[in-house]
């Protein structure tokens, strides 16, 4: 499964963390139809399981659904079960990373260091989730960039608004995960949907 497939639309990662199964399809449609193709329903939400099975069943192989706060193998297959096919972590848990590419699932580490980074990458990481974004500031993922593979992805997570887009693409983002400035608990699918317009339109005025 080649990640680049879902990134090639729009490469911002919308995180629901707190979305609740009977709420997921509606704000699941509101996404794609507004570019996203790539959910992550982190694991400390209700019933995360349920939701990435909604999701993956809603919206088919041409959204990568999977999920976020991934801390076992034991937990990899039960995202896989479910349906999801991108496995998220806050850290770099080489352990995690393999027993994903095992699956044949695609990996998305979180990393804050460059030794956390390159031992990511050896392990089989499809992407490097910077994070926190807060801590690892644009000089910072320069400075990773400057040392790290030119094909490594690196996706600053935390904080992300359409405004702090800007400096970190500058400093060699791939891409964004989004949380609460997209989604979070009480937002119904229309406001998602308006706030996942102004961040393609912010991407796009970024990449022209």
């Amino acid at each position: 499964m080649d990640l680049s497939s879902f990134l090639s639309p729009l490469p911002l990662v919308a995180i629901l963390r707190g979305v609740r199964p009977d709420e997921v399809e509606a704000i699941g449609d509101a996404l794609v139809e507004n570019g996203f193709r790539i959910l992550e329903v982190p694991l400390n939400s209700p019933e995360p399981l349920l939701s990435i099975e909604r999701l993956a069943r809603r919206l088919g192989s041409e959204v990568l659904v999977g999920a976020g706060t991934v801390l076992s193998p034991r937990a990899v297959i039960e995202v896989e079960a479910a349906g999801g096919r991108v496995i998220v972590m806050p850290h770099a848990d080489l352990e995690v990373i393999r027993a994903a590419k095992a699956r044949d699932l695609l990996a998305l580490p979180g990393i804050a260091t460059p030794t956390e980074a390159f031992a990511a990458l050896d392990a089989g990481a499809d992407a490097l989730k910077l994070f926190p974004a807060e801590l690892v500031q644009p000089p910072v993922l320069k400075a990773m960039r400057a040392v790290l593979p030119g094909t490594a992805r690196l996706f600053p997570v935390g904080g992300i608004t359409v405004e702090a887009m800007a400096p970190f693409k500058a400093a060699g983002a791939s891409g964004f995960g989004l949380g609460s400035a997209l989604y979070k608990p009480g937002l119904d699918a229309k406001a998602v949907a308006s706030r996942a317009r102004d961040f393609k339109a912010g991407w796009e005025a970024l990449v022209g």
